[in-house]
């Protein structure tokens, strides 16, 4: 083992930080202790949060004093302060009485959860600070403006906040630490007592604020009560977005229409929604399909609210109840589908038709219905037309999507409660063992795991609100044992009460148990899958997943049950208790929405959230290190291009647009990568013939053709070739300047190396023997006075009316999106994943010179120098060449070159001199695949010589140095390449 030597000083990094931020900037990215006005910027992708959690990580004690705190708050920064290990205060009041008692609750609760925390309550009467320092070994940061400890302060409001650091011997580090020992002297020691003193005070404010409000707060039993007369009911206006869904609802009418299909995200008011159409549509009649009776008596009500009139006008079909003659029918179908209900209706009585959850028409049922009744309108409502059962929903209403509310849209509308995720590792059993989908059940329902879910319950649970919690389970028989040994436990000396509800239990013994739920005389119910969908239960404020995830569909509707809004819901805590799963890839995929199957992609998403710690509508996504590493193992080894899965999400794209899709549909509709359904096999019209059994209309020559195109143009990572190929399209033979205007045209880098490199992709310069026997022939040759023209067999099937053409636009269409992600005015992006292969094309090198870059290659001639580093080595990796290259901090880099090599060695001196630029590519280990990510160019410091052993144990010679990047690598980033933990 090498030694690690102190490489750098706090002090030093401070001073230069200090001195760039209020002397001379010089032309640096802001280090980490430099001055920093500090905004909820979602562009630039910052916010007050980001900044707090990432001063905790680095801290060894904080001081809060702020006026206003919120529970969401709280819960935002609840991973973060459990991860923190050293000591915190935090300073507050009642102030104009904005601090709820819950939100006390939680801050007394820190301690109990062994955060070293104490919290004071100021004296002052007018306490208004928003303050935040951290205390570190060699500096105080303080962070002081307008943000109260809010979660719309942290992550949405506009607010200005100054960040800035100092030496620890420094004056203002003297009055920082003035100051918070007064403030904190000035304090009262937060109590339960004090709590339940201010809750009765806060209580009855809140009592006389509503009985004085002139808000409308009439239930709905009073807003339906017969007596009240629509000229005392306030009418249902439409929000921002059930607006925009009418007049596109009203458009496909307009456009003669007589089908269309809305799908909102679960809790976003699609009821309502329907009948504010319903009351402009203005029916003879209106017939509403569902398939319970409990979502009929709600659906009743709200149509009352919304279209008014007498009682006498709304009617039901279920049951035995019969009153089909009413101007507005709710029916179960199960009720209509029957022969002798069909046969008292006429196929045009009701002129309007709505089928509530209407990803259920693939049943009988509901087919019987559709094909009968001949409405002037139809208009389902679905929260999930993906379906896994293969019903094709957008058949049914003629692929007339009116309107998409999916989930993130919802919450950035504030249609849906805010929830707070939190992915934590499954029970670690006393012989080592997790819980895994081999578990057997006497574990899964036993003490330990028990112990387990509990102690992670009261962890993350809101404090002071009563519970109202479901629990999703993997097996029935886990449920109801589970349940059984949860009721033997208590919380905070509560005793659970919970029950486990099955498939085989009746509608009536479903209905008590929620009834007792809601009530509050049960906390949870335990069940598989019985909830994942049809059931309300607004007061939900717990969602506790216990079991895999094997469908994202089903992951979003189980989360679903809880986003509904409700009096006192302030948000909605979900705990997923991650084991050792395969599938632990698909949490990603349902919390973020994607579906590229991309896992570049994947990593992002949960590296951004964990870095932001903030998704739309101020809702939040935290991991336990050991889950988060479980999460990222599962996306390293998943086979996310299986045909099978490629296949099934080409079915649903084809369902929607009722036609095979091309790439350009996966990215207008936000699902597969279209790069890897491109490059899975030759090419995605492959793809197509192997997995639907469609032909492709290809030749043998066009197929070549297109596989270039798709495994060298589409995933360029530049725009050049993509630029190029437009224009041989067009003209069939373009210049050197014609090239060099049209890429310079669009800002992009036009030096001849570069051009040179992007027509070798035409030409196959360069390229292998592989390679080239893979595609065939080139699609373009130089001519004498060096311009590129396309070959004549390549124009002649463009031109032709072969399916060659379309399959080249669709290419060409989709590379100048998606390569427009990279930046156009430098050859790499920080953040990106290269192959050594696009590293050697993208720095103009012949395309087989990549086989021969190993660790690094200096090339004089063109100034460049890639390195490429894999931090975990596999254990079977040579002693001499096991290097311990390491991320030392997001500025810092160490690492060492080949073995036999000095600071005399030509290739090592001018990577010492700076005289090549230095690009540094790092992966994880080799389960990241061949890719790797650049974290940008660096310069190098402090070399030295020194040796490392080989086999035998005889020491080698090899340079050590550290290179510091031009710009801090991203924090989530970095977290990303730390040592992988024990999971």
């Amino acid at each position: 083992m090498i030694n690690r030597p102190d490489l750098f000083h706090a002090e030093n990094q401070l001073a230069r930080d200090v001195n760039r931020g209020f002397i001379s900037a010089d032309g640096t990215m802001l280090g980490r202790y430099s001055p920093e006005l500090v905004l909820n910027d979602r562009q630039r992708g910052t916010t007050i949060l980001r900044t707090i959690r990432e001063q905790l990580r680095l801290s060894r004690s904080f001081f809060f004093s702020v006026a206003f705190i919120t529970p969401g708050a709280l819960a935002m920064l609840k991973q973060d302060l459990l991860d923190f290990d050293g000591h915190g205060r935090i300073v507050t009041s009642n102030y104009l009485n904005f601090n709820a008692p819950n939100t006390f609750e939680d801050l007394l609760h820190l301690k109990d959860l062994g955060i070293d925390v104490e919290v004071g309550l100021h004296r002052s009467r007018a306490f208004h600070p928003k303050g935040y320092v951290f205390q570190r070994h060699k500096s105080v940061t303080a962070l002081v403006g307008s943000a109260n400890l809010t979660e719309s302060a942290l992550t949405r409001n506009h607010e200005w906040n100054m960040k800035v650091s100092a030496g620890p011997d420094s004056q203002l580090a003297a009055q920082l630490s003035a100051l918070v020992a007064n403030e904190f002297a000035s304090t009262s020691p937060l109590s339960s007592a004090w709590i339940e003193a201010y809750r009765k005070a806060f209580d009855a404010i809140k009592m006389q604020a509503r009985s004085t409000s002139r808000i409308d707060l009439r239930t709905d039993e009073e807003m339906t009560d017969p007596r009240i007369t629509d000229a005392d009911r306030v009418e249902v206006q439409p929000n921002a977005m059930q607006t925009e869904a009418l007049e596109a609802i009203e458009a496909v009418r307009v456009a003669g229409h007589d089908r269309a299909l809305v799908i909102s995200a679960t809790g976003t008011g699609m009821t309502i929604l329907s009948a504010l159409d319903v009351r402009s549509a203005s029916p003879r009649r209106l017939l509403f399909v569902a398939h319970r009776e409990q979502i009929l008596d709600k659906a009743m009500d709200e149509y009352k609210r919304v279209l008014g009139g007498p009682s006498e006008d709304y009617g039901k079909l279920a049951g035995t109840v019969k009153q089909l003659d009413r101007r507005y029918v709710f029916a179960t179908v199960q009720s209509l589908a029957k022969p002798d209900a069909l046969r008292q209706l006429s196929p045009t009585d009701f002129d309007y038709l709505l089928i509530d959850e209407v990803h259920r028409a693939g049943a009988a049922s509901y087919r019987r219905v559709l094909d009968y009744l001949k409405p002037d309108f139809a208009l389902g409502m679905t929260a999930t037309p993906e379906r896994n059962d293969g019903t094709d929903v957008y058949e049914l209403f003629n692929y007339n999507v009116a309107y998409e509310i999916r989930l993130d849209d919802a919450l950035e509308a504030d249609m849906l409660s805010p929830f707070h995720y939190f992915g934590v590792p499954d029970a670690v059993f006393h012989d080592g063992s997790t819980v895994s989908d081999r578990t057997e059940l006497h574990r899964l329902s036993g003490a330990e795991r028990a112990s387990h879910i509990i102690d992670a319950i009261d962890k993350y649970s809101q404090q002071g609100v009563p519970t109202r919690g479901l629990m999703f389970c993997s097996r029935k028989d886990e449920a109801h044992a589970l349940s059984a040994e949860l009721n033997q436990r208590s919380i905070r000396g509560h005793y659970l009460r919970t029950t486990a509800l099955t498939g085989e239990d009746s509608i009536e013994t479903r209905e008590n148990a929620v009834r007792q739920l809601e009530l509050g005389e049960l906390d949870y119910l335990l069940t598989v899958d019985i909830f994942n969908e049809g059931v309300d239960i607004p007061s939900i404020n717990q969602v506790i997943m216990l079991r895999q995830t094997q469908s994202a569909i089903v992951f979003v509707q189980q989360l679903g049950r809880g986003l509904r809004k409700a009096p006192d819901k302030d948000y909605l805590t979900v705990i997923d208790f991650i084991g050792n799963y395969a599938n632990n890839y698909l949490i990603p995929v349902a919390l973020f929405g994607d579906k590229s199957l991309n896992k570049e992609s994947l990593r992002k998403n949960l590296n951004a959230a964990e870095e932001g710690g903030v998704l739309p509508g101020m809702s939040s996504v935290r991991f336990d290190e050991i889950a988060r590493e479980r999460v990222l193992r599962a996306i390293a080894d998943a086979k996310m291009d299986h045909l099978r899965r490629l296949r099934e999400e080409i079915e649903l794209l084809q369902q929607r647009l009722g036609r095979l899709p091309r790439l350009w549909d996966f990215v207008e509709n936000e699902s597969v990568d279209p790069v890897v359904l491109a490059t899975r096999l030759e090419h995605f019209p492959a793809l197509v013939a192997r997995t639907l059994k469609v032909p492709s209309g290809l030749t043998s020559a066009e197929s070549r053709a297109l596989q270039l195109l798709s495994h060298e143009v589409l995933p360029a990572k530049r725009l050049h070739e993509a630029l190029m190929l437009r224009e041989l399209l067009d003209n069939r033979e373009v210049t050197e300047d014609e090239l060099r205007r049209v890429v310079a045209d669009q800002e992009l880098p036009s030096e001849l190396a570069v051009l040179q490199s992007a027509q070798a992709t035409f030409t196959l310069e360069g390229y292998n023997q592989g390679d080239r026997a893979r595609y065939g022939a080139p699609l373009a040759k130089r001519t004498q006075d060096g311009s590129l023209r396309l070959l004549p067999h390549i124009v002649e099937a463009y031109k032709s009316d072969s399916p060659f053409s379309n399959y080249v636009d669709d290419i060409l269409k989709t590379a100048t999106h998606i390569n427009r992600a990279y930046l156009p005015s430098r050859p790499f992006t920080p953040g990106m994943r290269y192959s050594r292969r696009d590293v050697a094309r993208l720095l103009g090198w012949d395309r087989s010179s990549a086989s021969t870059i190993y660790g690094y290659r200096t090339d004089l001639a063109s100034g460049q120098c890639p390195i490429f580093v894999t931090l975990h080595k596999e254990h079977d990796v040579e002693a001499s060449v096991a290097y311990e290259d390491e991320l030392i901090d997001p500025s810092v880099m160490r690492w060492f070159t080949r073995n036999r090599r000095s600071l005399a060695s030509k290739e090592v001196r001018a990577i010492v001199e700076n005289s090549v630029d230095l690009h540094v590519f790092v992966k994880r280990d080799d389960a990241d695949g061949t890719d790797f990510f650049y974290l940008g160019q660096a310069q190098s410091e402090d070399a030295e010589e020194t040796t490392m052993a080989n086999k035998t144990g005889a020491p080698l010679p090899v340079v050590r140095m550290l290179l510091r990047f031009g710009k801090p690598v991203p924090r989530s980033l970095y977290d990303y390449f730390h040592p992988t933990l024990t999971a």
